[in-house]
């Protein structure tokens, strides 16, 4: 007997027919005799629909009833999960984030799970019944309602498989796992079986949409296995591990894009010391990611400070930068919201060397120029005008024979 967590993405539950589906499978496992959580999100379209309603009711609504408009997608969908397991003969109980005590900061739609309290949930499975628990949603020490940011069902459902010490996470999307890249890009985009916590990590946080950042790095912390995998097929999907020694021979696993990107540059910015604080740490106070800096040399005392932010945090990043560049008497500031990051991700970066020339090369040939580029052990992105993603994405994908199976394996040594 095995103690599994499946989430269902909005599209999974996105009618109810498919809500049917979703009681089918769930049952199929419960009485295969494991013992089963549930976590959903709200039906597709129900969180932008009241995402909309606040913010045509007030332009900029106060985060606290932001968050009690939003989290309400999610009981709907509990709800109806459960009384369609009821009608399949399994026995199901629902339940809210403060009913099992989902326990968050502050940070309202953009909380950050601090515990749970898991003695219901146990108590629950334990007495042989499917629990049905709400995603994305939090409460906070005030007993607030908070919400984790889009995509944070995914962090629900991880949190909860650590709580519950479970076996295994299945998430369960509109997808049959994580690619090679977007598939809507290249057709020959390939299926991934295993791939580590760190490179999914680099993936989500650069672009790919299957997985939330945050939930990663909790599965990673607790070490939870992770399968991502369709609620529509019966085929297995692509498993979230720790790191193994054959993941090290393939020098990169995938390519990944984010059109999300906006990018501002400070001209002639006085260089010297505190600069850099005096111009992030706002941003970083107002919940602002800063991605991507490049600081340019010197000269003659003056410097330029470039650097990305999430697109539609672009207008609110410029209000925050703006007084601190008056009273640094900074040239100029230049946006740019048609950019787009590229990368190329893979452990065998780690001990194999050439791969950032083949991308840059690779990039050059089609003519596209590189605006910005950042790295770490393990991924290479750059900067590049937006209107050229999609040629980059194949270009970059097909250098690095990533449709092939095992794709550039212990190549481009030295």
């Amino acid at each position: 007997m095995a103690v599994i967590v499946q989430k269902y993405g909005g599209t999974s539950v996105g009618s109810v027919e498919r809500i049917q589906n979703v009681a089918r499978r769930v049952g199929r496992s419960w009485r295969e005799n494991h013992k089963v959580a549930v976590v959903v999100s709200a039906m597709a379209g129900e969180t932008n629909r009241l995402i909309q309603l606040a913010q045509q009711t007030c332009g900029n609504p106060n985060m606290r009833e932001y968050d009690v408009v939003i989290a309400t997608g999610e009981q709907v969908t509990i709800g109806l999960v459960a009384i369609a397991l009821e009608a399949n003969g399994v026995p199901a109980e629902s339940f809210m984030a403060h009913q099992i005590r989902i326990l968050t900061d502050s940070v309202h739609s953009k909380a950050r799970i601090l515990d749970i309290e898991s003695s219901r949930l146990k108590a629950t499975l334990e007495n042989g019944k499917v629990a049905v628990v709400a995603g994305f949603q939090g409460l906070d020490a005030n007993g607030d309602i908070t919400t984790l940011g889009r995509g944070g069902s995914d962090l629900t459902a991880v949190a909860i498989a650590a709580a519950l010490n479970a076996d295994v996470c299945e998430i369960y999307t509109d997808v049959e796992g994580v690619f090679t890249t977007d598939p809507n890009i290249c057709p020959n985009a390939r299926k991934i079986d295993r791939i580590s916590y760190d490179e999914m990590l680099e993936m989500a946080s650069l672009g790919a949409k299957v997985l939330q950042t945050r939930s990663v790095e909790f599965a990673k912390k607790y070490s939870v296995p992770v399968h991502v995998l369709s609620s529509f097929v019966d085929k297995e999907g692509t498993y979230v591990v720790k790191e193994e020694p054959a993941m090290e021979q393939v020098l990169v696993s995938s390519v990944t894009y984010n059109k999300d990107e906006a990018k501002i540059s400070l001209r002639k910015v006085p260089d010297r010391p505190g600069v850099a604080a005096r111009v992030f740490s706002p941003l970083a106070e107002a919940n602002i990611v800063v991605d991507m800096i490049i600081q340019n040399i010197s000269r003659e005392g003056f410097t330029d400070l470039t650097f990305t932010v999430p697109k539609s945090e672009l207008s609110r990043a410029l209000k925050i930068i703006r007084p601190t560049a008056e009273k640094m008497e900074v040239a100029e500031i230049l946006t740019d919201e048609h950019v787009a990051k590229v990368s190329i991700i893979g452990l065998g970066m780690k001990t194999h060397a050439g791969v950032a020339a083949k991308m840059f090369e690779t990039l050059s040939q089609e003519g596209i120029n590189i605006q910005m580029i950042s790295t770490s052990e393990i991924k290479i992105s750059c900067v590049i005008q937006e209107k050229y993603t999609e040629l980059a994405v194949r270009a970059l994908h097909d250098a690095f024979r990533l449709g092939e199976e095992g794709g550039t394996v212990n190549q481009e040594r030295g």
